[in-house]
Formats: structure tokens, C-alpha cells, sequence
């Protein structure tokens, strides 16, 4: 009971007006992506950096503009496996309404794969894994390739090694010119081992791993890794997300 007190009063507690004020939406994925314990070391992850104070929503369906209003970012670790676990028009027009207003954008690894047929959140997205447009050879360890080193969440990092995820490929993009590219990685085709769902021709192709997109006065950040706990946890993924969410919010960076 007192540990259960003590979490309702940490969520009702006022906001810390000197951190900008993060909502991770969340409550529902797919297979053995574990949407609680992920969450919970993003927040711990953003907080750790004394920049963010975050919120965590499991039951993400009548959540409207009055429930988005305090945030300056909103998080996205969420699948709907089937169409009753979509959000709901109210819920999603408020999301679309709130990054179009200038408010910021996380969308963190399988929630690429999310509410397909949703024009808006694809638009917002830049890239989705969509039915024949989505794949991957098994987790392994990899690098990331700067693609944009002027770029607010990427300048001054050097080498971003990836200790062990999967590396997303062939995603349905939105028409060029409406995503921007700050990192890829090389997707090797002999890593398939001849179980590649969808074509891979050559030896491999660079894949945009980290990317963002504008959408009306708003800013979204995309971070497609992160599929194990200890992805997460691994320190080439925690600093790209603190910069990545930053720059969503504010459109800048300031952490080192």
C-alpha cells in the first residue's frame, strides 16, 4: 500500500516548471518487446540527465488536448496488435494536434510498426514498417554512420557503436524531401543466412536509423533501435534519445 501511495503521489505531484515535461504513451506491444520495462528505463533514462521530468500513461485510449496540454513531449512505445487497440479518432487527432501546435515527437522503435492507416502519424513518422515494407536479420552488434554531423543532435558525437539490436530495413518511406537522415547503418545482406522476408539485393544497403520530420509547427524525432531491455540501457541509445528528445521539444541541444 505505502509503495502504491507513493506512486500515485510521484504522478500527481505539480511539475518541475525549470524541466521540460515529457509523457511516454504506452500500454500495449507485440511478441517480446517489453513495453513496461522499457518505459520504465527511458524515463529513468531522461531524468537521469536532470533535463526532463517524465510520465508514464499505460491507458492511452480518451486522452485528449486538456491530458497533452502540460507536456512539451510526448513519447511513443506503443503497437496496436489488433484494430480495437487503436487509440481512438478523439485521441489521435489530439496527438496530431498537439506536435502541429510546436510541440515535440518521440517515436521509439516498434511504434514505427503502429497504426497502420493513420495518415497523419505516418506523415509525422517519415518511415513505417508496413505489410511487405518492414525487416531484419537478427540481432547483432553494429555501427552508426553520422549522416548529418550539423545537425543539433548530432554534432560533436564521435563513433556510436550499437552493442547488440536489431537494424531495421526496407521501411515505407514518405515521399523524399519530408524525413531528414541524421544516421544509417549497413544492413548486410549475408546476415539474413536466405531468410529475408522481402528482397535484399547486393551485398547490403545503409539504412536511416535515427531521422526526424516536421510536421506543421512541431518536430519529431525517430530512434529506431531499442528492441531489447538492454538496448536501451546501452549508452549509445541513451544518449541519442536525451538529444534526440530535447531537440523535439525545444529545437535544440544543449546536453553534453
Amino acid at each position: 500500500m505505502l509503495a502504491v501511495a507513493a506512486l500515485g503521489a510521484q504522478q500527481n505531484r505539480p511539475p518541475d516548471a525549470s524541466k521540460l515535461q515529457v509523457l511516454i504513451l504506452t500500454g500495449q506491444n507485440v511478441g517480446e518487446h517489453q513495453w513496461r520495462t522499457t518505459s520504465a528505463i527511458i524515463k529513468q533514462t531522461l531524468e537521469d540527465t536532470n533535463r526532463f521530468e517524465v510520465r508514464v500513461n499505460e491507458e492511452v485510449r480518451g486522452v485528449g488536448p486538456a491530458t497533452l496540454a502540460p507536456y512539451d513531449l510526448v513519447l511513443v512505445n506503443y503497437y496496436d496488435r489488433t484494430p480495437q487497440e487503436r487509440w481512438g479518432e478523439p485521441t489521435e487527432h489530439a496527438l496530431e494536434e498537439f506536435v502541429r501546435a510546436g510541440r515535440g515527437l518521440v517515436l521509439y522503435h516498434v511504434s514505427l510498426a503502429a497504426f497502420e492507416g493513420w495518415t497523419e502519424y505516418e506523415k509525422m513518422s517519415g518511415g513505417n514498417w508496413r505489410p511487405n515494407n518492414g525487416h531484419h536479420s537478427d540481432p547483432h552488434a553494429f555501427a552508426l554512420d553520422i549522416a548529418d554531423r550539423e545537425h543539433p543532435v548530432m554534432r560533436g558525437l564521435g563513433s556510436l557503436p550499437v552493442a547488440k539490436d536489431e537494424l531495421y530495413a526496407n521501411l515505407l518511406w514518405q515521399p523524399k524531401g519530408t524525413y531528414h537522415v541524421l544516421a544509417t547503418a549497413y544492413d548486410d545482406h549475408a546476415l539474413y543466412q536466405g531468410k529475408a522476408r522481402q528482397p535484399i539485393p547486393g551485398a547490403g544497403i545503409h539504412q536511416p536509423i535515427l531521422w526526424t520530420t516536421e510536421y506543421g509547427k512541431g518536430r519529431t524525432f525517430v530512434i529506431a533501435l531499442g528492441h531489447f531491455p538492454e538496448s536501451v540501457k546501452d549508452r549509445t541509445f541513451g544518449v541519442l534519445l536525451a538529444r534526440g528528445a530535447e531537440w523535439a521539444a525545444t529545437g535544440r541541444v544543449t546536453l553534453p
